[in-house]
């Protein structure tokens, strides 16, 4: 399919970069574990625009936020095992919040503040801003603070244009529960510091939305050996 409407409007570029946009962070959170449904995921481009633009064409960016709530398997993925201390631990994930910031200027102080406080106010364990443009540090600065009750993340529109896991090159990162990892480190006679490390801003790594000490395993394709896998600690 094209990314370009056909029809000459002078918006039709940038509704179709943010189309692609659209497309990328509903897989990223598909496949991170949330429930999102199949024809949300793959909208066509049509029905995008349907969706929303504005009367003149424009792209509405107000209107495109939504929610997802975890799986089955990722609540299993991200619950502590019971101790004597704590026989029925809470999972450590829940309803994920992505918004499309409409700001085109800058996104300062009160952008940031103003979306960490949605998040907060409607118990959402975790935020995603998707930006037209670069954070402030200031903006940084309020992302910061508020990691230790709601996890904030922002991504440009321009990164998400492409779906990096997308690329042939690019091997298959499955992330390990806290139970895999021991029992990874418990087979191998390893510290987990003796692993090799992935960066948490690596790529693939704020795809998956990568937490330090988390371990993630990397399926490649050899001619060779067939499937083989290896293993990074994300620092």
């Amino acid at each position: 399919m094209s990314d370009d409407f056909g029809s000459g409007n002078i918006h039709d570029k940038e509704v179709s970069r943010l189309w692609r946009a659209w497309r990328t962070i509903h897989e990223m959170v598909a496949d991170r574990g949330y429930e999102l449904a199949e024809e949300e995921i793959k909208m066509p481009l049509d029905e995008f625009k349907r969706k929303f633009t504005n009367g003149d064409g424009s792209p509405n960016r107000s209107i495109m936020s939504f929610s997802a709530r975890p799986s089955a398997s990722m609540i299993k993925k991200f619950t502590p095992p019971p101790t004597a201390s704590n026989p029925d631990p809470a999972p450590e994930c829940g309803t994920i919040w992505v918004e499309f910031c409409p700001e085109k200027t800058s996104i300062g102080i009160s952008v940031m503040k103003k979306f960490v406080e949605h998040c907060a106010n409607n118990s959402y364990k975790a935020g995603i801003l998707v930006t037209a443009v670069a954070l402030s540090a200031q903006a940084r600065k309020v992302m910061t603070v508020t990691s230790q009750y709601t996890l904030i993340e922002c991504f440009l529109e321009e990164d998400l244009l492409v779906n990096i896991t997308h690329h042939e090159l690019v091997p298959t990162h499955i992330l390990l529960s806290r139970e895999e990892k021991m029992a990874l480190l418990k087979r191998y006679r390893l510290k987990e510091t003796q692993l090799p490390r992935i960066l948490q801003k690596d790529p693939i790594a704020r795809y998956l939305g990568l937490k330090r000490g988390q371990v993630v395993k990397i399926v490649r394709i050899s001619e060779t050996a067939g499937r083989y896998a290896s293993y990074r600690l994300c620092v």
